[in-house]
């Protein structure tokens, strides 16, 4: 499939090489394009359906629920034209499946940190909106998640994220040959004294784009790099797709129960 178009409008997206009835179900957003196979692994099944430029899309489905997974690339400029266009071809539910940085004590290598809402440092969404205007994870997705990792059993943590344009100066390290950032040396502290729990670069520009939309959103990292302890290890990437995944049949059984009671949201007085 191509798109030749640059209009927004058009059927196929530019970029994503998706149209209407390409995509079934929330959309899990990895940014490695080859995540994705870790991805789609754990499901019931799946078929590729697209790859443009680090976009990377499948369809399948996981215990029975409709699930996509699109790959986005690295930072939020990039994250936000997978969500604009996917949101255009039908999707209104984007969870985040990444790494991060955890900056909080307690916090191991290898454990998962949920989103419940995101430190704009990203100029992405500034682009949209005005910089008090908050980057806040749904709570049906938060609780979807949550109760994910609780039947997995995975270590979890939930709270804010910061999300940066930049991986080294950004994130409070050193840029090439010992070059400091202004304020790069007490960014880490600042943060931990602000109860901020991770840093990563896409949770931020999802949450806004999605409340701007009137989607739903929420986001799913391991815990690669602990800036505590200066410890560094690709662990957990499978954990954090499969939190993601079984979060996908939960809001699928959360919607079922809102059609059944009558009601616009799922809460706790609701049994899953």
């Amino acid at each position: 499939m191509t798109g030749d178009a640059e209009d927004p409008n058009a059927e196929v997206q530019y970029h994503v090489e998706l149209a209407p009835g390409d995509i079934a179900g929330p959309v899990l957003l990895p940014g490695n394009p080859e995540r994705v196979d870790v991805i789609t692994d754990l499901w019931d099944d799946h078929e590729e359906r697209a790859h443009h430029r680090e976009y990377r899309t499948a369809t399948g489905s996981y215990d029975g629920a409709p699930i996509t997974v699109t790959s986005t690339g690295i930072g939020s400029p990039s994250t936000a034209i997978a969500v604009e266009e996917l949101a255009r071809v039908g999707a209104d539910t984007f969870i985040r499946v990444g790494s991060c940085g955890a900056i909080q004590p307690g916090m191991d290598v290898g454990d998962l940190v949920i989103t419940s809402g995101a430190v704009r440092q990203e100029g992405t969404s500034h682009e949209y909106v005005r910089g008090d205007y908050p980057a806040v994870a749904s709570h049906e997705v938060v609780s979807a998640l949550v109760a994910a990792a609780e039947r997995l059993d995975y270590d979890y943590h939930v709270g804010l994220t910061m999300s940066a344009d930049a991986f080294y100066a950004g994130q409070g390290r050193e840029g090439f040959e010992g070059f400091v950032a202004a304020g790069s040396e007490t960014l880490v502290e600042e943060l931990q004294e602000a109860n901020v729990a991770n840093i990563e670069m896409e949770a931020s520009a999802i949450l806004t784009l999605a409340n701007l939309y009137g989607l739903r959103a929420g986001a799913v990292c391991s815990v690669f790099a602990n800036r505590v302890t200066g410890e560094f290890q690709t662990e957990g990437e499978s954990r954090a797709a499969e939190t993601a995944s079984l979060a996908v049949s939960l809001l699928a059984r959360m919607d079922e129960v809102k059609r059944e009671a009558g009601v616009a949201e799922w809460h706790a007085g609701l049994s899953l």
